[in-house]
């Protein structure tokens, strides 16, 4: 399997990762080190299994380091579409919510209190379109918690389009989530740095006539 590479140099490399293939060791740090033919691949964030999109990974421990001091001082954004069941009731909006994942059923819930292995889990959305019962956000993570956007839009009655685990009628197609755009500065220069990739075609984004923009890649598979 050939990853799509956007970007490679500067201790980084930026592609898109296939629905289905881990975004952890071994999965894509493995592919990408036998396909770049490079030694160490190094995993900054993560990208749940069921979803594909744009990534970036660190080719050496510097770089991972300036990565990772971004994503933890919210200087590393991250834009996601998705595709929910119904219409929200505000265009857009903040949504908020306490998190416990159940790692014995690889599952996250919201629970209304505090409590050991509970953490806080923030978005904001813009309802981009509306179509067939559906519609196409634009989400911006604040915090990155275990299937956070799934859960946080199931938990308001607006699951995400094929996602079964978390309510969804349709179980005809893949989650309807895709990882959109990535914003950071290199880990070297410092340079304002933006990698934008299209959703997957298909059911349900073939729904919407929302020009997505940015760089021109293979479609995700």
């Amino acid at each position: 399997m050939d990853i799509p590479i956007l970007y490679h140099g500067g201790g980084f490399v930026i592609c898109l990762k296939p629905v289905g293939v881990d975004s952890e060791t071994p999965g894509m740090p493995a592919l990408l080190s036998r396909q770049l033919h490079i030694p160490e691949v190094l995993c900054v964030h993560r990208l749940d299994k069921a979803v594909g999109g744009v990534m970036v990974y660190a080719l050496n421990r510097d770089s991972a380091a300036a990565l990772s001091r971004q994503i933890g001082d919210g200087r590393f954004e991250k834009e996601y579409l998705a595709v929910i069941h119904g219409k929200m009731s505000e265009p857009h909006a903040e949504l908020r919510d306490l998190l416990f994942h159940d790692r014995t059923r690889n599952k996250s819930y919201v629970v209304t209190r505090k409590r050991a292995g509970v953490k806080e889990a923030v978005l904001d959305y813009r309802v981009l379109q509306e179509a067939e019962g559906c519609s196409l956000l634009s989400v911006r993570l604040r915090t990155g918690r275990t299937h956070q956007i799934r859960v946080q839009f199931a938990s308001r009655a607006h699951p995400l389009v094929g996602d079964a685990k978390y309510g969804s009628p349709r179980r005809d197609c893949p989650v309807a989530l895709c990882s959109h755009q990535l914003s950071f500065a290199h880990p070297v220069t410092n340079e304002a740095l933006s990698f934008t990739a299209p959703p997957p075609g298909g059911y349900p984004w073939n729904s919407f006539q929302y020009e997505y923009g940015g760089t021109i890649c293979d479609t995700l598979k």
